[in-house]
């Protein structure tokens, strides 16, 4: 889950993972998988950052024996 910031200046938490595309027009417009769209503050730049890193957090944890689905 990744933080972004409504316009109405609302804290909302994200599935990074449902996350289709980030677009900045001049907003930056997030569109879910599902279609959905949400406007955020934030520059889209820092929206993909914030991917990246819940993303590296993920393959660290696997890669040192976190959690793990089972087969």
């Amino acid at each position: 889950m990744i933080s972004v910031t409504r316009l109405n200046d609302s804290v909302l938490m994200i599935n990074a993972e449902a996350i289709q595309s980030v677009e900045a027009n001049p907003d930056t417009v997030i569109t879910f998988l599902n279609r959905d769209r949400l406007i955020v503050k934030e520059r889209a730049d820092e929206v993909s950052r914030r991917i990246v890193q819940y993303r590296r957090v993920l393959q660290q944890e696997g890669c040192q024996g976190g959690y793990r689905p089972a087969a």
